[in-house]
């Protein structure tokens, strides 16, 4: 059975009955405002201003109740314009109480702001109103938080995330040092991470500390730590490239100290980076459903583990469409009368899953053979042929398909998960 986003809208704005108390909050880093509304807009008692502690969520819960009781509400429904992370011990606390919380898109309520007042003011008190104006018109959706493995895995993954930018910072400021002071080096070395390379930069980074030591020297150096791989050639061609080197002379004593600092960041984050992965597979080998997904060619663990990261548990979804919405792939389309505009793809949704998935379609055209005969397929067919970037973003909500049909009826993947019977009979009588 296909999702369809019209029931699912239906469903919540059946929801909102005569009954239901509506609370809109908007969420900052030390104090939030709240305000309730029955399910025609009218609102409901005072606002409330609660700070982000114990004693002041303690604050909010009675108010609720309070106006529950005098206005003769069975339901409650808060809903939140998700802020950054202040957010998350005040839905951990509410869900804690027994109160379900939803959230509401922040891009609604910039564009809808203007339809309380007529005016573009922006406050925290207005903010509430039209959170809770929009959650009672049922444009909302509920939050899956991640609970378990998922909760761990989001952590580390946010957490390898961070360390890789630092990684990045470190190698290319390591890069910016070499053509400073030593320019030629990497016509030696093909990478300055090996470990020969390493020693090097360690023990005499500067043109000038290897025409000192000398070519024997470097090689005896070399031979402490490393026995294959590098020999006399190496360092003798190291030598001669030290000699004729054009890089900066001045300030070498601080030079070095400024590339050995960079070396500790960057085994520093080296380390934290494998440490993680680590973790990570190991979490993932506790998840059932990823073991089918880590069996796909072309599909590593980075990928499975940033995919679960973003959509959590794979069972809250019925069907793989619903999370190539919350990707922000689901198609739009721009068509007035007998004009019909281009069509592309929303983008509003979660812009990390996004990038992931593409990352990991562009190995798959090349290493699986079911995603390169069907990215072929998509460019060369007769009707609605597409552009080589559209069909990888095509493939993108193929592969969510894939990895939501593997992770939720837990089986081994194969080619029909991906081309299906009709699909691979047209390529095969495309290619005869």
């Amino acid at each position: 059975m296909k999702y369809k986003m019209k029931q699912k809208q239906n469903q919540r704005i059946t929801r909102i009955t005569e009954g239901t108390l509506v609370v809109g909050a908007d969420i900052a880093k030390k104090i939030h405002v709240a305000r309730a509304v029955d399910f025609r807009g009218i609102e409901l008692g005072k606002d409330c201003v609660f700070h982000n502690d114990r004693e002041g969520l303690m604050k909010l819960t009675t108010w609720m109740k309070v106006l529950q009781q005098a206005h003769k509400k069975t339901e409650l429904v808060f809903g939140i314009e998700p802020t950054g992370h202040y957010w998350f011990p005040l839905a951990a606390f509410l869900e804690a109480q027994g109160i379900k919380i939803v959230i509401v898109n922040p891009h609604h309520v910039n564009k809808s702001k203007e339809l309380e007042d007529n005016s573009p003011t922006k406050s925290d008190y207005k903010d509430a109103k039209v959170i809770a104006d929009l959650i009672r018109n049922g444009k909302y959706s509920e939050p899956k938080l991640p609970t378990k493995e998922y909760a761990e895995l989001r952590i580390l993954m946010n957490f390898r995330e961070k360390v890789m930018m630092s990684l990045n910072q470190v190698k290319a400021r390591v890069h910016n040092w070499f053509d400073r002071y030593f320019p030629e080096y990497l016509s030696v070395f093909k990478g300055w991470e090996g470990k020969a390379s390493l020693m090097t930069m360690r023990r005499f980074p500067t043109p000038e500390e290897i025409v000192s030591t000398g070519a024997r020297g470097v090689l005896e150096h070399w031979k402490t730590e490393v026995k294959r791989g590098v020999g006399i050639k190496r360092a003798e061609k190291l030598f001669a490239t030290a000699e004729t080197s054009i890089g900066l002379t001045k300030g070498l004593r601080a030079a070095r100290m400024e590339l050995i600092g960079l070396l500790d960041q960057f085994e520093l984050f080296s380390k934290q980076v494998e440490t993680t992965m680590d973790q990570v597979m190991h979490i993932l080998s506790e998840i059932p459903r990823a073991t089918p997904m880590l069996n796909i060619p072309g599909v590593g663990g980075v990928t499975v583990a940033g995919f679960l990261t973003e959509v959590g548990d794979l069972s809250q979804y019925g069907h793989g469409q619903q999370i190539i919405c919350l990707a922000g792939l689901n198609l739009k389309e721009n068509s007035s009368g007998k004009r019909k505009g281009k069509t592309g793809i929303t983008k509003r949704g979660r812009s990390r899953l996004r990038a992931l998935l593409f990352r990991c379609v562009m190995p798959l055209v090349a290493k699986n053979k079911e995603f390169k005969a069907l990215h072929k397929y998509f460019t060369i067919r007769s009707q609605n042929p597409l552009k080589k970037k559209q069909s990888l973003i095509a493939l993108c909500g193929k592969l969510i398909r894939v990895l939501h049909t593997l992770g939720t009826k837990q089986r081994e993947y194969n080619a029909n998960d991906v081309l299906g019977p009709e699909r691979l009979a047209q390529l095969q009588q495309m290619a005869a």
